[in-house]
């Protein structure tokens, strides 16, 4: 899908990935809208760019019910959703409480999931759409102290491939960006567990998990979209994680391939 003149829709848009993409979007000739809960900063995100600010928190039901139509009846068709909006809490699972849990699966599972549900069937019926979940490669092999994070995301991606395998023939593209460590306040976090702290130490000598620029990040999503990939991986030495973890589904979507939909 050309990015020029499309109506996309960004959540966590305030700062980190989403603020690149944003940007990046924006100067393919995208109208994007942002979605954060952070008003203030996303406000002066959108700004940048003349895109339309809407501030939300996503983790209430009732602020998230019928987004995607609240927002068209105002805005128009989306033609794009970037399931972005992210939460890591790390902490060993011990020390998490039953708020953690809700938070965490809610922001990064949920919510793409409800945000699909409500615009998947809008694009069948327009003939159009695309949506780009980012998903991590800790959904593949997660660290200590990042239990909860990596069980969401886990998540996140299982469904993703099973959604994309049904709507195989649609005009409603998919695409799932796992990505490694991105230097942001969220990786920043994991300097307050020492257990994870060390692992990401050792695969960064190793040269298996480099650090990767949001910028690239922004880059690769909007290639994505334009060329309907399919699944993006960054950083690309890690491809083989995700590729072992989805081949399971690819079995089973050769195997049923003939069964219509």
């Amino acid at each position: 899908m050309n990015l020029d003149g499309a109506r996309v829709l960004v959540t966590g848009a305030s700062r980190g990935i989403g603020e690149a993409i944003v940007r990046e979007a924006a100067v393919r000739g995208a109208r994007v809208l942002g979605v954060a809960r952070s008003a203030g900063a996303l406000q002066v995100a959108m700004q940048s760019v003349n895109g339309v600010a809407f501030p939300c928190d996503l983790t209430v039901e009732s602020e998230r019910s019928d987004l995607i139509g609240r927002l068209e009846s105002i805005h128009g068709p989306i033609d794009v959703i970037i399931n972005n909006a992210g939460i890591d809490d790390t902490k060993m699972f011990a020390q998490a409480s039953a708020l953690d849990v809700q938070r965490v699966i809610t922001l990064n599972q949920v919510v793409p999931i409800e945000l699909m549900r409500q615009a998947v069937p809008l694009m069948r019926s327009r003939g159009r759409g695309h949506v780009v979940n980012i998903s991590s490669l800790a959904a593949a092999g997660g660290f200590a102290g990042m239990t909860l994070y990596c069980s969401s995301k886990a998540g996140l991606s299982g469904f993703h491939r099973v959604l994309r395998h049904e709507l195989k023939g649609s005009p409603v593209g998919l695409s799932l960006v796992e990505i490694g460590p991105i230097p942001t306040d969220m990786l920043a976090n994991v300097k307050n567990v020492r257990a994870a702290e060390r692992m990401f130490a050792r695969l960064r000598r190793l040269q298996l998990l480099p650090e990767v620029p949001r910028e690239r990040v922004a880059r690769a999503v909007c290639d994505a979209i334009e060329r309907n990939t399919a699944s993006v991986c960054l950083p690309k030495r890690a491809r083989i994680y995700p590729l072992l973890v989805g081949l399971p589904q690819r079995i089973v979507n050769a195997i049923t391939a003939d069964i219509k939909r």
